[in-house]
């Protein structure tokens, strides 16, 4: 790569990154092709990109942002996942596949979320937590517990006085 090619690089970077809501930074060292196929497969479909890096290329595009706190992280073969619109995605995919292969020679090295570093613990937390739709999901039933509730409420009445007449009913025919 030429001089122009890498500040294009380094730009692209740059620009993916601020956008990010969350990175997932990974050592991929003996990986084998098809798991690796694999596992960009699974960031592609939940709308991740995963990426090998140059240390210090990655460490140029966080320079002077609230990124730079991963520079510690960056040591050794770097893969990189983010997201632009759910930030738990990227570590969902790489627990996932994790747990799926349990010889896989991938390594979770750290994270990044909120202005803050995370080690390997961290991305693990995160990835069990709820995710954008779920979110969605568990607020639009909270929204709609209220109506329900209130709707059955208003119908107990009635309903508990057509019980009432419907046994005084069965009483009378005997």
């Amino acid at each position: 790569m030429d001089r122009t090619q890498k500040s294009e690089e380094l730009g692209t970077l740059k620009a993916k990154l601020a956008n990010a809501h969350s990175l997932v930074i990974a050592d991929f060292r003996g990986l084998t092709v098809d798991k690796d196929t694999a596992l960009r497969n699974e960031f592609r479909k939940a709308g991740c990109e995963y990426r090998v890096v140059k240390n210090k290329l990655l460490g140029l595009a966080v320079k002077d942002t609230a990124m730079a706190a991963i520079k510690p992280m960056l040591v050794g073969p770097t893969a990189i996942a983010f997201s632009l619109e759910d930030a738990g995605a990227p570590a969902k995919v790489i627990s996932k596949f994790l747990k799926s292969e349990e010889k896989a020679k991938v390594t979770v090295k750290g994270g990044f979320l909120d202005g803050k570093a995370l080690d390997a613990a961290g991305v693990e937390m995160l990835s069990k937590m709820p995710g954008k739709d779920e979110m969605r999901g568990m607020f639009l039933a909270t929204l709609n517990a209220v109506p329900q509730t209130f709707m059955r409420l208003l119908t107990v009445a009635p309903q508990s006085f057509v019980y009432l007449l419907k046994a005084r009913e069965e009483e009378l025919n005997k």
